[in-house]
């Protein structure tokens, strides 16, 4: 990879904080006065009513904006307006876009190891994902995958661990899950329809039709904040957890590589700090209005379900079977999954010890 298109974590660090310190404190924008006009269009695979999700693209480009005085703008469209959600890495790739507000694991189609940029399944959390993202090697193994589509990636929001989903009829083992119609994307939907369920991938916009008129038996989007505004807690009753499809979701800033070749060095920096302030504030934006929208959906009826130790201990060995097999598969997989599974092992560990070992004494004695 040319040396332009890979920054290190320390730059970006660096680079990033310096910016979002300028940001926050809402100093004056830096002197564009040399600097050229640019006007970029920005797809995202979300409707504009999900304002927390879209609102990690309206983020970045709001923060562009205000760090060059109005001289770099990104416009951000919501999924179909300009091409579908599921979509938007393609658009990106040609030029269609300049850029793209998307999870990287809605196209592992085109290459399994794309899953690693958003989430997996019984993987890393969100703090942990940022961890290895930022600071374990991650975001350079995904430029490296990204690059093969003309794409240079930064994380640009994260949803924290997700809920398992709305069902129309309770789950209490594998076989129960046989045969279900489930809206599910990524590995996390390889898993489940390994263990019988016909996968569908529906964008946003579409789930609350499809499970409330029947088509769908099953879906999960985000959480209690999402989930309440699309309505899927009118079209099913049963409220599963934990997601364990995906345990700390990154929603990637995707880039068209010969536009970012472009930019001068100083848009390149805001860019990349506008993506590190949105992956921040989605995270805590859906942690505060999460625990609100939750008690709202259990006044209202839903029924809170755990997933049985049975069908989360079967989903956990398909998951890793299915990572043997993408890995014996897919020499791109293989790279980046044998660095990924040994920090995972290594920060599960040291979690266990600061990190769960508090939350669990808290739980049980919240006074």
């Amino acid at each position: 990879m040319k040396r332009r298109y890979l920054i290190s974590n320390g730059t970006l660090g660096v680079t990033a904080a310096a910016v979002l310190s300028s940001c926050q404190s809402q100093t004056k924008p830096i002197d564009t006065g040399s600097l050229p006009s640019v006007r970029w269009k920005m797809q995202t695979s979300w409707p504009k009513s999900l304002d927390t999700i879209f609102g990690g693209a309206q983020t970045v480009c709001d923060r562009v904006s205000a760090m060059t005085g109005g001289k770099f703008t990104i416009t951000p469209y919501a999924a179909g307006e300009i091409v579908p959600g599921l979509e938007v890495l393609d658009a990106v790739q040609q030029g269609t876009v300049e850029c793209g507000h998307s999870p990287s694991y809605y196209y592992i189609g085109k290459n399994s190891a794309l899953g690693f940029g958003t989430a997996m399944p019984f993987g890393l959390n969100a703090q942990q994902q940022n961890a290895w993202l930022y600071h374990g090697g991650g975001l350079e193994a995904m430029h490296k995958v990204y690059s093969d589509f003309n794409i240079i990636s930064f994380p640009a929001g994260n949803t924290g661990t997700q809920m398992g989903g709305w069902f129309k009829q309770e789950v209490k083992s594998v076989n129960d899950l046989k045969g279900l119609k489930m809206r599910i994307p990524g590995l996390g939907g390889e898993v489940m329809s390994r263990l019988g369920v016909n996968v569908q991938v529906l964008p946003g916009g579409e789930i609350f039709l499809a499970l409330d008129t029947g088509a769908i038996d099953a879906a999960e989007w985000v959480g209690p904040y999402d989930d309440e505004k699309l309505g899927l807690n009118k079209a099913a009753s049963y409220y599963y957890y934990p997601g364990w499809w995906e345990p700390g979701a990154t929603l990637d800033l995707q880039i068209n590589k010969t536009a970012w070749a472009k930019l001068p060095k100083e848009y390149q920096a805001i860019l990349q700090g506008a993506a590190m302030d949105a992956n921040i504030n989605m995270l805590s934006q859906y942690d505060a209005q999460n625990r609100i929208a939750l008690q709202s959906l259990l006044k209202g009826g839903t029924k809170l379900i755990p997933y049985s130790e049975e069908i989360l201990k079967a989903a956990q060995k398909v998951s890793f079977d299915l990572y043997a097999e993408n890995a014996s598969k897919n020499p791109s997989f293989k790279e980046v999954y044998d660095s990924w599974n040994k920090f995972r092992q290594e920060i599960v560990q040291w979690n266990s010890i600061n990190e769960l070992s508090y939350a669990s004494f808290v739980a049980k004695s919240p006074n």
